[in-house]
């Protein structure tokens, strides 16, 4: 290779570098500059049996693939079995399940949600399709219909649906 091509992808390398930081730093100004930042909400959204849910992004630890699970006798029908991800065995609960609604078997988008708990506890959420992050300033949720053992705590209407925010704690109440 000759020092004139490697002088090019040097500066082609700086200029990309650069390129990035601009971008980096127009988000953080764009950031500072609008609502403040306890004014928004980052929500995971997915869907269950054609309806849109979400829960708090901060709760989520990674999202995985469906895999293998190793079903568990003697457990409560939502928790469906346990994956080993790196090591560590996560429970698997079916939110299907869970908020009764019919059960269907895994599909090309069925995802794992893994969410951080209670004292270092993993579990997992198993959803029909993972969609998006969601941005979304506190003003815009309304608060949803209450009952004992409802897990939707609050609405946010996006377009032209509604998506119900779920209480992580009262879905792993099993």
């Amino acid at each position: 290779m000759t020092d004139s091509s490697n002088t090019e992808k040097s500066m082609d390398r700086r200029g990309e570098r650069a390129r990035w930081e601009a971008i980096a730093r127009a988000a953080a100004e764009a950031k500072s500059e609008g609502e403040g930042e306890s004014d928004i909400c980052e929500l995971l959204s997915f869907r269950l049996a054609d309806e849109a849910y979400a829960i708090p992004v901060e709760r989520v630890r990674e999202i995985v693939r469906m895999r293998p699970l190793t079903p568990v006798p003697r457990v409560p029908k939502e928790v469906i079995g346990v994956v080993s991800l790196r090591g560590e065995i996560v429970e698997v609960v079916d939110l299907r399940v869970r908020l009764g609604l019919p059960s269907e078997g895994p599909m090309r988008r069925t995802r794992i949600i893994v969410l951080h708990g209670d004292s270092g506890r993993v579990t997992g959420l198993l959803v029909d399709e993972v969609t998006k992050v969601l941005r979304v300033p506190e003003s815009d949720l309304r608060p949803a219909a209450s009952s004992e053992t409802d897990v939707v705590y609050a609405l946010y209407r996006r377009e032209d649906e509604f998506i119900s925010l779920m209480d992580v704690n009262r879905v792993l109440e099993i």
